[in-house]
């Protein structure tokens, strides 16, 4: 069953036709200098986009359904959908003879400076400076106005009420928004000129306030050239700084001084790099350039690398600021290395005593890999005469490696970047290198305290492998060490023969250190001037041990620590108690640039490191409790 009334004509909706921009120069509102839209950096999302009063989107109007960028303009056509007051108010004041003006609206991305003196071609025109061309920006709507930055824009209104009711046309202009392109009317009314006149007034009397007439030449061209209280602030408190103390304002050209290894020097020395570190990494010529900018923050450190590219200013466009910053092939690739560094300088100042002690290992995947215990069956045996060689085999015992990787994100951030420190960046890979360093710490002195079950089922340190002893003559003396030399002898490579590998490392926590010491640096024991005392004995053990000491073994953070128990522990690279291993022999820390979230108002570096701890042979050490 058919709808009644639908043979009926239906209305056909009014439509128009826009010129929203014709790629002249604007005043627009949020911006201090006058604006160009580059027509070619505007994306165009959909033909069909919202139309409405005043760039409010209650005020809905109707869409467009074409939009064409192209011949200096931007032009649409588009039908009055949407039924609101608003949208007859258009219509009905339109046919009235209201003059209608026009303007975009949308997200812009990026800006270019174009300085006083300067002349630039956009849209088919050429502007001369100063003034900012919106270089990237997205087009979300367009709305219907009645004061424009672009007069010379206009629309075609054609409201057709029935099929039969003739055309009435009207012919209108437009304007564009802050970051949304909102533009104020070229021609303000009295009110706006009052309340502009009433700001600038609060601004000169702001300005000489600050300046309290101390450098009039400076207040004078700030008040003439419109400079923003911050500005002229700015300007004002560098001045006062004695010339000997200025930091120099250095004009954003790249000389040849100033090299990527400069720029890098610069980063690090304000940063508090100590100069034994910046020597090693930097010749006297690099270090030399970089110390006249020493203390520089990160706005003027990027457009330094930037190599006179404008940035907008951060606090009014901080995201376009951040892509305007980072369009630079250089940026990113000096940012990561000076992050490298920080972070491999925090890396290489925490203790690596582990190293002394462990075997380190290269391995290629995150498999698992397999190791396995010397044992006697591939000592040379006689050739017969035939002249056959006997097959050595390996022993059932096997040790397992398997590396991880340990790692974390950091990033320059927008407040970073608002308080201008660029201290506060390279912190944070310091901090991060400090943490790699910690985290083979943990990983290693855990695996050794841990004594967790080995592949025969019974812990690394017992009885059962003859690597553990407590009480009597286990004291760190010359009788306990006698004692720890005999029991280390007694290792077998297998079933009655003896290991053969001497012990090389004397492994003790801090509070044994200086009996350590005495120990292995002492020639004679029992030393005494008084003649009724036993004369000095030669002391046997000196010079035989090397001392290895850490505070770790007696951290209450890991279990089983303690400061009375010591260790005596064969040469890593002949038998090895502990392995660490690197996937592809990277014993350090890499940082690499990361595409940051969208939720990030920043640039993402992630910093990692892989690797894995795991015990080996339990011959190669033994453990001593009193």
């Amino acid at each position: 069953m058919e709808a009644a009334g639908t043979d009926a004509p239906q209305a056909a909706l009014p439509t128009f036709t826009l010129t929203a921009y014709t790629g002249s120069m604007m005043r627009v509102q949020g911006f201090d200098l006058p604006v160009v839209v580059d027509l070619a950096g505007i994306d165009i999302p959909s033909q069909h986009i919202p139309v409405r009063l005043d760039h409010k989107s209650q005020q809905g109007v109707g869409h467009t359904i074409r939009i064409e960028a192209g011949a200096g303009q931007l032009t649409a056509e588009g039908v009055i959908s949407r039924d609101t007051s608003f949208a007859r108010d258009v219509l009905k004041s339109g046919l009235n003879g209201f003059p209608w003006k026009m303007s975009i609206g949308g997200p812009v991305y990026k800006t270019d400076y174009i300085a006083a003196g300067q002349k630039v071609n956009v849209n088919g025109k050429e502007f001369s400076g100063p003034l900012e061309v919106v270089r990237s920006m997205t087009l979300k709507e367009i709305s219907f106005v009645d004061n424009a930055a672009d007069d010379q824009t206009g629309a075609v209104i054609q409201a057709q009420e029935s099929p039969d009711e003739p055309e009435k046309k009207l012919e209108t202009d437009t304007k564009p928004e802050p970051e949304q392109l909102d533009a104020k009317s070229s021609e303000p009314n009295p009110m706006e000129l009052y309340q502009q006149l009433l700001a600038d007034q609060r601004r000169i009397a702001t300005i000489q306030a600050i300046g309290g007439g101390k450098h009039p030449d400076l207040e004078c061209q700030a008040i003439t050239e419109n400079w923003t209280v911050e500005r002229f602030r700015t300007a004002f408190q560098n001045r006062q700084i004695p010339p000997s103390d200025r930091i120099p304002q250095q004009p954003i050209i790249r000389n040849d001084a100033m090299t990527p290894k400069t720029l890098e020097a610069i980063a690090l020395s304000t940063s508090g790099s100590s100069v034994k570190y910046l020597e090693s990494q930097y010749d006297e010529k690099t270090l030399e350039a970089a110390d006249r900018y020493r203390g520089i923050g990160i706005q003027e450190f990027c457009e330094l690398i930037c190599a006179g590219k404008h940035l907008p200013k951060f606090r009014r466009d901080s995201r376009g600021w951040l892509e305007a910053a980072f369009s630079s092939m250089a940026l990113p690739g000096i940012l990561s290395n000076v992050a490298n560094k920080t972070l491999l300088e925090g890396f290489l100042q925490m203790d690596d005593t582990w190293r002394k002690i462990v075997k380190i290992a290269s391995v290629n995947n995150f498999q698992q890999h397999t190791r396995y215990r010397m044992n006697g069956l591939f000592k040379y045996e006689k050739v017969a005469s035939d002249g056959e060689l006997k097959h050595g085999k390996l022993d059932e015992q096997q040790f397992s490696q398997k590396i991880d990787t340990h790692g974390i994100m950091f990033s320059l951030t927008r407040q970073m970047i608002i308080d201008d420190d660029l201290g506060a960046f390279t912190d944070i890979p310091r901090a991060i290198g400090i943490g790699a360093s910690e985290a083979i710490n943990d990983a290693v002195w855990q695996c050794l305290l841990a004594n967790a079950n080995q592949s025969d089922g019974k812990p690394f340190f017992s009885t059962e492998h003859k690597n553990m002893f407590s009480g009597a003559n286990c004291s760190l003396d010359i009788p306990g060490l006698t004692n720890a030399e005999l029991r280390f002898s007694e290792q077998e490579r297998s079933a009655g023969r003896p290991l053969g590998i001497p012990p090389k490392i004397l492994l003790v926590p801090t509070a044994l250190k200086v009996m350590a010491e005495m120990l292995m640096k002492s020639v004679t024991i029992n030393e005494s001037t008084d003649i009724n005392k036993p004369k000095p004995a030669m002391n046997p053990h000196t010079g035989k041990y090397e001392i290895v000491s850490t505070p770790y073994l007696a951290s209450p953070a890991f279990k089983n620590s303690s400061d009375l128990a010591w260790y005596l522990l064969a040469d890593p690279l002949r038998l090895a108690a502990l392995e660490v291993a690197f996937l592809s022999g990277v014993d350090r820390p890499t940082v690499e640039r990361a595409d940051a979230d969208f939720n990030t108002l920043g640039i993402m570096f992630r910093g990692y490191i892989d690797f894995g701890v795991k015990e080996q042979d339990h011959r190669g050490i033994i453990k001593l409790v009193p």
